[in-house]
């Protein structure tokens, strides 16, 4: 039981919005957490797409203030939102994956009340994440300032060509590219849209910041890894219809000298895991890393010897 003892006596529910049975799920836990004697808080948002009565909603100042714990049932999607917002707060979070592959959310719904029970008596594993500070600094005067988690895109747009972009770490020139764009990432970003653009996979306990570059023109231009102590400028130099993004959930048009800065933030987003949390086996799980191609294929066979076993009856 929750009480002045114990470390979590006020608990934040986030759920994915506007999903398809995320009620059920959210309702049990919910139920589940008030059992065990902690208070409930929702965030707006939930409880907007999906009331639950009897349970308090309170804005995000207050929970940031008051929640000792915010637990989000939902996708990486859910995680990335609610991270940048409770990390001035210093508020941890659990992640209960109800979304695809679920990097940030990585407990299994069907563990949820057997997972949370040991993490809630004490029993789970704490690490802090690396948020980005970004800057958008415009040409013809202005700014605007946000958070971001996994990684901050200059890219073109979906009906412009390719861009011109410079790049400079610590104010020292870099490079200049033509190409798609550029994605500045954090450890945790390595595994996202840096990945498919062939970056490396960083862990998260490495300070580094990664520069990799989309569909360059020049194929000299390859993915770099910096100290997360740098100041990393991108400015646009030529191109139409360009973006900024950032985790793929906040877009600003770009036009040409418009000037982005990314540093690290002074806010670290707090996340726990089960106490047997190992992040490697949780990469072999999330992207097969054990299984062979034939094996991924549904309906298939595992291997040789059962296509074989199969066809003679052995």
């Amino acid at each position: 039981m929750s009480g002045p003892g114990h470390p979590f006596p006020t608990i934040a529910l986030v759920g994915r919005y506007g999903s398809p049975g995320i009620a059920e799920p959210l309702s049990r836990l919910a139920a589940f957490l008030a059992g065990r004697g902690h208070r409930v808080l929702l965030d707006p948002d939930t409880a907007q797409y999906t009331p639950l009565p009897g349970y308090q909603a309170a804005p995000l100042a207050q929970i940031g203030g008051e929640a000792k714990l915010a637990i989000v049932i939902g996708g990486d999607g859910t995680m990335l939102s609610i991270a940048r917002q409770l990390a001035p707060h210093g508020v941890p979070l659990i992640g209960i994956n109800r979304g695809r592959l679920g990097f940030l959310t990585d407990i299994a719904l069907s563990e949820m009340e057997s997972a949370l029970s040991a993490m809630l008596s004490g029993a789970y594993v704490e690490e802090t994440r690396t948020l980005l500070d970004v800057t958008l600094t415009r040409g013809t005067g202005g700014e605007e300032r946000t958070l971001a988690l996994n990684d901050v895109v200059v890219n073109r747009g979906a009906l412009g060509g390719m861009i011109d972009c410079a790049v400079t770490i610590d104010g020292r020139f870099v490079y200049a590219m033509r190409g798609d764009g550029v994605i500045v990432a954090t450890p945790t970003g390595s595994t996202a849209y840096a990945l498919s653009a062939q970056g490396p996979i960083v862990d998260p306990l490495v300070p580094a910041i990664l520069l990799v570059p989309v569909a360059p023109h020049a194929l000299t231009n390859r993915p770099i890894a910096v100290p997360d102590s740098v100041v990393i400028e991108i400015v646009l130099l030529r191109g139409k219809d360009a973006n900024l993004h950032c985790d793929g959930q906040m877009s600003f048009p770009l036009t040409e000298r418009d000037r982005v800065v990314a540093r690290r933030s002074e806010h670290r987003v707090r996340l726990l895991h089960p106490q047997d949390h190992d992040h490697f086996a949780m990469l072999r799980r999330k992207l097969h890393w054990s299984e062979t191609p034939e094996r991924l294929r549904p309906g298939k066979p595992a291997n040789r010897r059962a296509r074989t076993s199969a066809k003679t009856g052995e």
